[in-house]
């Protein structure tokens, strides 16, 4: 007869971490379990459910937000690793009446239908149009020497490959993230 003892854990002993973050601007304060995602401080303490949890594996992009002007997947990272970090989520893009320009592009171009993924759509495009114009080329990238990134639809469609749509508007958002691009070099 074998015997296996369950450890049991008192939720009373659980550490907690008391961190500060800057959310769209503003320094919020949280006492969190030190394994808490950043994509569930945004939505299950700070409400901010713009930012999507999709598949919670890295895998869809729906819960993409801008750390440092870089975009992450918020799911695979901690929240107390980002404490002298500037996030974006969705909600700090554009204003009611005021939209982001991506944001226009995207209504514009009808780049969604259910919407679901969207606000990573819009956050990611964000991040890739910096990366593109810091240079950073991808793996269609024709002349990764080049200073100066084509952004044909070739490439936005590589670049954008973290964020999965099941609509499949992918056309219509890769022409928003196009005219966004194009309009921004004019």
């Amino acid at each position: 007869m074998s015997t296996s003892t369950a450890v049991e854990t008192n939720p009373a002993e659980t550490k907690t971490a008391e961190i500060a973050l800057t959310i769209n601007g503003q320094v919020q304060h949280f006492d969190l379990d030190p394994r808490t995602s950043l994509l569930d401080a945004l939505r299950e303490h700070l409400h901010l459910t713009g930012t999507k949890k999709g598949c919670d594996h890295g895998q869809c992009g729906a819960c993409t937000v801008l750390v440092n002007g870089r975009r992450i997947n918020s799911c695979l990272t901690l929240a107390v690793m980002h404490e002298d970090d500037d996030i974006v989520t969705i909600e700090g893009l554009g204003q009611p009446g005021a939209p982001h320009p991506l944001q226009a592009a995207f209504i514009e171009h009808d780049g969604f239908q259910r919407g679901y993924c969207t606000s990573g759509q819009i956050c990611s495009a964000i991040g890739m149009l910096a990366e593109a114009k810091a240079g950073w080329p991808s793996h269609v990238t024709a002349d990764v020497a080049s200073p100066e990134i084509a952004l044909t639809d070739e490439e936005i469609r590589e670049r954008m490959s973290g964020n999965i749509c099941r609509c499949a508007a992918y056309p219509n958002i890769v022409a928003a993230i196009r005219d966004l691009a194009e309009g921004a070099r004019q």
